[in-house]
């Protein structure tokens, strides 16, 4: 078996592209406790400006559609990142092997930074140093593969040259992690702007699924997706046509088809937005239904992450152990 480990961060309600891109991939994925880890980063929710109370809400809803989505406890390790000690540990010292350079480099930082910047908010130091605890989240694991989004892809990179570096300065200590990434929608866009990823810190906004989205709220943000202009037809073209094309994939990762040959089905753009409403609308129905259940006996949910945290402490300790010894730390 390989060792794999991915998280999601609470900084928003879930959407289609989470469960297209990421939950959906790891259920499919061959599973045991000890070989598949699955985690909510609420520590990266910090890094920006955020409300305690809506954080503490997200992490249980991200746990919950978690379980919902059909990943089992007894085939997984389920946990929130926080209650594993381990992560931070790992951080600091992998602080002290990163540098201020690569830090800022990173897409991401850049990015959130200028946000904060134009909104008059401070930017917070862990806005820069969250890629090195995203690495620490990875080697703490001996992970192998990590199944994400291509906008983490910089992200993994960099747990990789962490690795390598630390390896070649200390001795070996940490397994170098490969990405991997779902072969269709890989990276699901926004239905008003097919150039900008569908992602759950956006707010409300209409080009947004989210999974918990009744099904009349789907179908309008569905039908009310920006196309193309022109009269060139239902044609599979990121570059020249990505509403399209976005709409397509979608459609193929919901019904298992190819997007270029599902186009070819398709003489017109209400047709096709219709298809992709019914099978998002289709896709969801059983995640929400068990949603429903679940979020009504929290204690049960608790009692998952409670139990994984304990598996992840007893896999990650052994390793953040070895690199205390390595970098030059006493044993208590």
């Amino acid at each position: 078996m390989t060792r794999i480990f991915s998280g999601i961060k609470p900084t928003g309600h879930l959407t289609l592209g989470n469960y297209l891109g990421a939950l959906r991939q790891w259920v499919a994925a061959d599973q045991r406790p000890d070989e598949a880890l699955f985690c909510v980063v609420d520590l990266h929710a910090l890094t920006v400006e955020h409300d305690p109370a809506r954080v503490r809400r997200l992490s249980r809803q991200v746990a919950t559609l978690f379980l919902a989505s059909g990943l089992d406890p007894e085939k997984c390790t389920l946990f929130m990142q926080s209650h594993v000690d381990e992560h931070t540990r790992l951080s600091y010292v992998l602080e002290c092997t990163a540098t201020d350079g690569e830090m800022r480099r990173m897409i991401q930082y850049k990015e959130k930074s200028a946000q904060a910047q134009a909104s008059g908010e401070g930017v917070r130091l862990s806005l820069l140093t969250y890629p090195v605890l995203m690495a620490a989240d990875i080697l703490a694991y001996g992970t192998e593969e990590v199944p994400v989004g291509e906008d983490q892809r910089q992200h993994v990179e960099l747990a990789r040259d962490l690795a390598v570096r630390f390896n070649q300065r200390y001795g070996h200590t940490f397994t170098v992690p490969k990405v991997t990434l779902p072969k269709v929608a890989a990276r699901v866009m926004d239905l008003q702007d097919p150039t900008s990823k569908m992602g759950k810190s956006g707010g409300a906004g209409p080009g947004v699924v989210f999974m918990l989205d009744e099904p009349e709220v789907i179908r309008k943000k569905v039908m009310r997706a920006v196309t193309d202009s022109g009269d060139g037809g239902v044609v599979y073209d990121r570059e020249a046509r990505p509403g399209v094309a976005n709409l397509l994939d979608v459609l193929a990762a919901c019904t298992g088809g190819d997007p270029a040959a599902l186009a070819e089905r398709y003489s017109g753009y209400g047709a096709l937005k219709r298809d992709v409403a019914d099978a998002v609308v289709e896709l969801l129905r059983p995640v929400q239904e068990r949603h429903a259940e679940l979020a009504a006996d929290p204690a049960a949910v608790e009692k998952v992450l409670r139990e994984g945290a304990g598996r992840a402490r007893e896999l990650a300790r052994p390793v953040v152990d070895r690199a205390y010894r390595a970098i030059g730390l006493l044993e208590p």
